[in-house]
């Protein structure tokens, strides 16, 4: 546990729910575990005791990767963890795909509605309907974006040309139809209100969802407890500014109660909200310093900030997500007027502090 780390509390200790079950965690709440096969290699996903339309049963939050072995897991999950009721609806609270893969199966399987927001819903059924366009993933287009910013490996440009149905192999399409998801607006799960706390910076329009009686959020990505949200840019928005939203949507979380219980898409359960807001908030903040005084040192590409930032040995999973936040902070310091950019005679762009 490292040092930030330990300043939040773990109600639960380090007892996690095993395969295929599912762990009651808060009054009508049960956690489950999904496998994913990435350095992060889990996802937790949720269980909301619901009635809708006079129909008892359960709410879906998040899905996992569209994988067998994955849907084994759920067919065990729902044989043994849901009381023998339906699944009612699925929430998904954003477009990556741990968090969307199996939405069209869990969908068609029971029966039941997507609620989702309208942004990531679009994204993730055009994305996962064109498995040779690469949009945000990989193909030509990425290869291109990335080499424009210093990554100019030819095998590292190879793997990611090869990446472009990347999506769709993790996304098993989306159902046509979804019920909208808007910060500020609330639904009723199991007699008690959820409100949605919309989030910008890690994915189009992500949602949260709070329960005030239970004080529990469902955080999904945008609080995690032990690793920073990735915050990148990516292809298909190239000259975006996702830390500033980031940033600013953790304002958002401020005025919840102090000792709400997160339930986080990655990493367990705690309580410590406020302490690990201020500790996101640090932390940009401190590597944005550092940024800028590299770039005052000598122009820097995001592939020359990369080991600067990141001091382990990354693969090119990895590699990808640091290149795209690395390039966050950039863009951050050139949208506010802090840097400079100018294109070097190989094409690659060099960050230098302002004048």
């Amino acid at each position: 546990m490292n040092e930030l780390e330990a300043r939040l509390d773990y109600p639960f200790g380090d007892e996690l729910p095993q395969p295929g079950q599912a762990r009651d965690i808060a009054p009508g709440v049960k956690w489950i575990r999904m496998p994913l096969p990435f350095a992060l290699d889990h996802i937790n996903l949720w269980l909301l005791r619901d009635e809708v339309d006079g129909r008892q049963g359960w709410t879906v939050v998040d899905t996992g990767i569209a994988k067998p072995e994955v849907k084994a897991l759920w067919e065990t999950i729902f044989e043994n963890a849901l009381e023998g009721l339906p699944v009612l609806r699925l929430i998904v609270t954003h477009m990556h795909p741990d968090h969307t893969g199996l939405a069209a199966w869990i969908c068609e399987r029971w029966n039941a509605p997507l609620h989702m927001s309208m942004t990531d819903f679009y994204v993730a059924s055009l994305w996962s309907s064109r498995p040779a366009g690469g949009a945000g993933t990989g193909g030509d287009v990425a290869v291109a974006h990335f080499a424009r910013h210093g990554l100019i490996d030819a095998d590292a440009q190879e793997q990611i040309r090869q990446r472009a149905s990347y999506y769709p192999s993790l996304v098993e399409g989306m159902p046509r139809r979804f019920v909208r998801m808007l910060g500020g607006e609330r639904l009723r799960i199991g007699g008690r209100v959820w409100e949605f706390i919309a989030g910008y910076g890690h994915a189009p329009e992500h949602i949260s969802l709070y329960c005030p009686e239970l004080k529990v959020l469902i955080s999904g990505d945008m609080v995690l407890p032990r690793i920073s949200t990735n915050v990148s840019v990516f292809d298909h928005e190239p000259d975006a500014d996702p830390l500033k939203l980031y940033l600013q949507s953790l304002h958002s979380y401020e005025p919840l109660a102090e000792d709400t219980l997160v339930l986080p898409s990655h990493g367990r359960p705690f309580k410590g909200l406020h302490e690990r807001l201020r500790q996101q908030q640090d932390h940009h903040a401190e590597r944005l310093s550092e940024v800028l005084q590299w770039c005052s040192e000598k122009p820097m590409s995001a592939s020359d900030v990369v080991p600067l930032m990141f001091k382990r040995k990354l693969d090119l999973h990895q590699m990808t997500f640091a290149m795209g936040e690395a390039l966050a902070h950039l863009h951050t310091l050139y949208h506010e007027g802090k840097l400079t950019r100018a294109q070097d005679d190989k094409g690659v762009l060099r960050f230098s502090a302002a004048a």
